[in-house]
């Protein structure tokens, strides 16, 4: 009975120390996650010198050239870089990431202004009577010409008259690459004529007969596009004689991406 209870208590110790088999597990799988964490927050320039100038080499050199290239490199003392060292660098290249998109973004800022300024300039004695207005905002550039201007009612064939006009604004739009949109619109008068059945075709063929002038003026065909919304979107109130003539417009829109305030743009007087 003695030697019984005493291969109990031996088989009870050893159970109760297998705890310390799995510390151990723990302690060294801890060790390795800290070293190798280290091992890739540092970053060894030599090799990278080393890199760089192989596929550097590789593509304008011959390979006694590119042998060479790497003697040199590996030659070079081996620089440690800290985390902190890794961070301020990224940084100073997110700075002048965003200095030069700002700069790019000014610059194209400044070319729309420019771009609307020679278009106002071209149409000024419209301008004054009324019949044209020229703004900008988030969307880009936008003329809008009466179509009293430009057709006679009822009609998408451009007036003599309006020649000069178009063509002026076609001499400053082409050559550029930003997009644009022509939208014919109409007053909420029906139409039933054989050519126009409705006020959709209407303005539609408005719209296209003002992207055939540019087009034939030098405009490049692939930005063109041509919107007919016909009475559906008016900026008056068509229940005055005013307010529909304000609604038959014809609007050229010179699209932009950079954001900017709807703004008139002032007529300067010489």
């Amino acid at each position: 009975m003695i030697k019984r209870r005493k291969k109990i208590n031996d088989e009870s110790n050893e159970n109760q120390e297998r705890w310390l088999v799995s510390y151990s597990d723990f302690i060294t799988l801890l060790f390795a996650f800290f070293v190798v964490m280290y091992a890739v927050s540092s970053v060894n320039e030599g090799k990278y010198r080393v890199l760089s100038s192989s596929l550097v080499s590789a593509f304008k050199s011959n390979s006694s050239t590119t042998s060479e290239s790497l003697q040199l490199s590996e030659s070079q003392p081996v620089v440690e870089f800290s985390p902190l060292q890794h961070e301020r660098s990224n940084q100073g290249s997110l700075i002048r990431l965003t200095d030069n998109f700002n700069t790019q973004k000014v610059k194209k800022q400044e070319k729309m202004k420019g771009m609307a300024k020679n278009i106002l300039h071209a149409l000024e004695p419209l301008v004054k009577d009324g019949q044209v207005r020229v703004t900008q905002n988030s969307l880009g550039i936008t003329v809008e010409i009466n179509a009293s201007v430009l057709f006679a009612p009822g009609q998408a064939k451009l007036a003599e008259s309006s020649i000069l006009s178009l063509q002026a604004v076609a001499n400053v739009i082409k050559g550029h690459e930003h997009e644009i949109n022509v939208e014919g619109h109409t007053d909420n008068l029906p139409i039933n004529t054989e050519n126009f059945p409705s006020n959709w075709e209407l303005s539609s063929a408005r719209a296209s007969s003002v992207i055939r002038l540019f087009i034939d003026k030098g405009v490049e065909s692939y930005r063109l596009t041509a919107i007919g919304y016909g009475e559906n979107r008016p900026i008056e109130n068509n229940e005055t004689f005013e307010g529909r003539k304000r609604n038959r417009r014809v609007t050229v829109m010179i699209l932009s991406t950079d954001p900017d305030n709807t703004t008139e743009i002032p007529i300067v007087e010489n």
